[in-house]
């Protein structure tokens, strides 16, 4: 019972660490919209968005169409696109942290208002497992074994990966405690020195005014 519990506990885990984001946002001409995602390295990710039509049955009007950039944290263009009503993206992250999905539309006037649908997910959640079906000709049991392979994998990553975050952060606190201790220092030697020379001073102008 106790093993069912923790496999069950470490499914849900996997569900969380494989990110899928699916968003509504609206924008504003003239305006830009960021969302940012933290993306580990070798991880897979796709997107896709659209700008929702304002009467539906109608052809988009010339103003609901948007530039869209996404971004790494080093400043690497991975996908960009202007002036469309819709559009995806698919990559592997070369690198690991904080990539940038952003959203911009041209500057209209009157002011109008555009409503973006943004599908985007990473990991095990980003892969085609309908065309994994397909390719493969396996039928429904194995795929749901390999999307609890590519799950357990996917946390066994995350698991070293929050370590690596973990032993940065402890190094950066280490860093951070021995400047501190070194500034503090300097600032007592600092105001030693001062209330030093204050006091000499004081001294000095007393017994040139022969008070002492």
């Amino acid at each position: 019972m106790s093993r069912l519990f923790h496999f069950i506990l470490l499914l849900n885990l996997g569900f969380f660490l494989d990110i899928s984001q699916s968003v509504r946002f609206e924008l504003e001409s003239g305006h830009t919209k960021c969302i940012a995602e933290d993306i580990k390295s070798n991880s897979m990710t796709v997107g896709k968005y659209s700008v929702v039509n304002p009467n539906e049955g109608y052809p988009m009007p010339d103003t609901h169409r948007v530039t869209a950039r996404v971004t790494s944290s080093y400043g690497n263009s991975y996908h960009q696109a202007e002036n469309v009503e819709s559009g995806q993206f698919g990559f592997t992250a070369v690198e690991a942290g904080d990539y940038m999905a952003c959203f911009w539309a041209a500057d209209h006037k009157p002011q109008v208002t555009l409503t973006v649908d943004f599908d985007w997910k990473t990991g095990v959640a980003a892969k085609d497992w309908s065309n994994v079906a397909k390719k493969g000709q396996i039928d429904v049991m194995e795929i749901e074994l390999s999307k609890l392979s590519e799950t357990v994998q996917s946390i066994h990553d995350e698991m070293f990966y929050l370590r690596e975050r973990e032993e940065e952060m402890q190094e950066l606190n280490r860093a951070t405690n021995t400047n501190m201790a070194w500034l503090s220092f300097v600032s007592l030697l600092v105001c030693l020195s001062v209330a030093g020379l204050q006091v000499w001073h004081l001294k000095t102008f007393f017994e040139r005014k022969k008070l002492l």
